[in-house]
């Protein structure tokens, strides 16, 4: 007898209980024990030889299609090459790039630089023609008048103008240009990147071309102030970055922006937002909402600001703050201000925290920041809640709760002691409307969220989604396929449009 008080082996006319860890054999289909002379583990087909789900009749199934189809895709992404290509000048335009190069010095030893800064570019090409002739007939060069025009003009570009990117700020398809130092430019064209045909002689060319945007605006770069953020003449937004922070040579990055404004109505016609959404960012603009524009880089953040000043009323004071002035507001009385960099010995230094708070007794209607980065948020925030209703700004974040957590965190990294609490509570005080932008892996830029700020409870802040766009899916050439859904809900911030008489059309507009 067993210490269990059974007895071993068969008596007692019960069955003889297995050893532990022992398994009964598997009953087969039919019920029955399988061949004893079977090999062991029989009943186990290899895994190599189950079906997949789909293909018993040996056909694929669709899903398994767009697995294979998924993986070829990262695999050609993975054998892609990493290396960086080169700008490359070819064809007619390196023909003339050599002409220029031979007929530049002896060009320069003919003119007066004084003098040839004085004039304009027409100018300037007229009074160069028969001295390029003169220099041409020295090096035994003959062109045609199509040769000789391409000359003159890049003769024009390089002494007054900014040389090789010139012909790409004249493309109105671009929308940014990136040099990464003097052989290698890329430029954006309908959200794609894409490689420039033009080259800089040297990195001490692309270094004056870099100094010649600064200084057009009072900034400067070298290697003592190594970073710079500049605008050019139409407002596009420069910033420059030169040796020994940037190690591939001077880096130049030129946010180009469109020379026709742009309207809400035209982002609504090329797909950035539906009609309702439009309608409802009209009357938010106009019924003095205040509003924050958030996105991530790239994403139209200022484009969206500058349409949704069309909606300001004439009659009022606006005043912008910019770290470079780049907003172009549609409005008549519209002041705009720009901070100040330190100098050489590190003083005069003037930050956006000051312009805001002197801009608080300039007497204006509406306070615009071009983008809130810092302690500089606290002040908006109090201007916002202190008679300045419809001021707007922009900021960096991905969806408009995370935009309302940086705000916190913005207040909190200055030097302000304000408890949490208190911080969410003026938040959720002074911001009613919160539009969020994004740019698509299409390169299409659409207003993917708008939200409006409801206000507290307990130590939340309480949001109100009314418009989403909700992803579907993607064409065959790559273009993502979605739509613009009304959430159907009563805005909160319908009293105030009522008090501009809008709220019949706000309340259709959002449901």
């Amino acid at each position: 007898m067993s210490a269990f008080g059974r007895r071993n082996g068969m008596g007692g006319g019960q069955p003889a209980r297995p050893a532990f860890g022992v398994a009964r054999p598997m009953q087969g289909s039919g019920g029955q024990r399988p061949d004893a002379d079977a090999a062991p583990g029989s009943q186990f087909p290899p895994i190599d030889s189950l079906p997949l789900p789909g293909e018993a009749d040996g056909a694929y199934t669709s899903e398994m299609v767009g697995h294979s189809d998924a993986m070829q895709r990262l695999s050609d992404r993975q054998n892609a090459s990493g290396e960086a290509g080169n700008s490359r000048v070819e064809g007619f335009e390196q023909s003339i790039h050599k002409i220029k190069e031979q007929v530049l010095p002896r060009l320069l030893e003919r003119v007066d630089p004084e003098a040839a800064a004085t004039l304009g570019k027409d100018e300037l090409a007229e009074e160069f023609r028969p001295i390029i002739g003169e220099v041409l007939a020295e090096l035994k060069l003959t062109l045609n008048r199509r040769e000789q025009f391409a000359l003159e003009k890049v003769l024009v570009d390089e002494l007054l103008g900014l040389g090789p990117l010139e012909e790409l700020l004249a493309d109105p398809a671009i929308t940014d240009i990136m040099v990464n130092g003097p052989e290698q430019t890329y430029v954006e064209r309908k959200g794609k990147l894409e490689l420039a045909p033009i080259q800089f002689r040297d990195e001490e060319h692309l270094f004056q071309i870099a100094q010649r945007i600064c200084n057009s605006v009072g900034r400067r770069v070298d290697q003592t102030t190594p970073l710079a953020d500049a605008r050019l003449k139409d407002g596009s937004r420069v910033n420059v970055i030169v040796p020994p922070l940037s190690l591939r040579g001077t880096a130049i990055s030129i946010r180009k922006f469109s020379a026709k404004p742009i309207t809400l109505d035209m982002m609504a016609g090329g797909g950035s937002m539906s009609p309702k959404m439009a309608t409802a960012l009209k009357i938010a603009g106009a019924s003095r909402f205040n509003v924050i524009i958030s996105g991530g880089t790239g994403s139209g953040k200022t484009t969206m600001l500058n349409a949704l000043s069309k909606m300001i009323d004439p009659g009022e004071r606006v005043l912008t703050i910019e770290d470079a002035a780049e907003l172009r507001l549609q409005q008549p009385h519209w002041l705009p201000l720009e901070t100040r960099p330190a100098n050489l010995e590190g003083q005069g230094e003037i930050s956006i925290r000051d312009l805001v708070k002197n801009a608080l007794r300039m007497r204006p209607d509406r306070i615009i920041l071009g983008e809130i980065r810092g302690a500089e948020c606290f002040d908006m925030l109090a201007a916002m809640n202190t008679g300045h209703d419809g001021s707007m700004c922009t900021l960096h974040a991905n969806s408009p709760r995370e935009a309302l957590a940086r705000m916190e965190n913005m207040v909190m990294m200055s030097d302000i002691k304000v408890p949490k609490e208190a911080i969410s509570r003026q938040i959720a005080d002074s911001v009613e409307l919160i539009i969020q932008v994004k740019r698509l892996r299409d390169g299409s830029r659409r207003v993917t969220d708008v939200t409006e700020v409801i206000g507290m409870e307990g130590p939340v802040i309480v949001t109100q989604q009314l418009f989403k766009f909700e992803y579907l899916d993607e064409s065959a050439d790559g273009k993502i396929i979605g739509e613009y859904r009304s959430m159907g809900l009563r805005p909160y911030t319908l009293d105030k449009a009522k008090q501009f008489g809008f709220d019949q059309a706000y309340l259709e507009a959002c449901l």
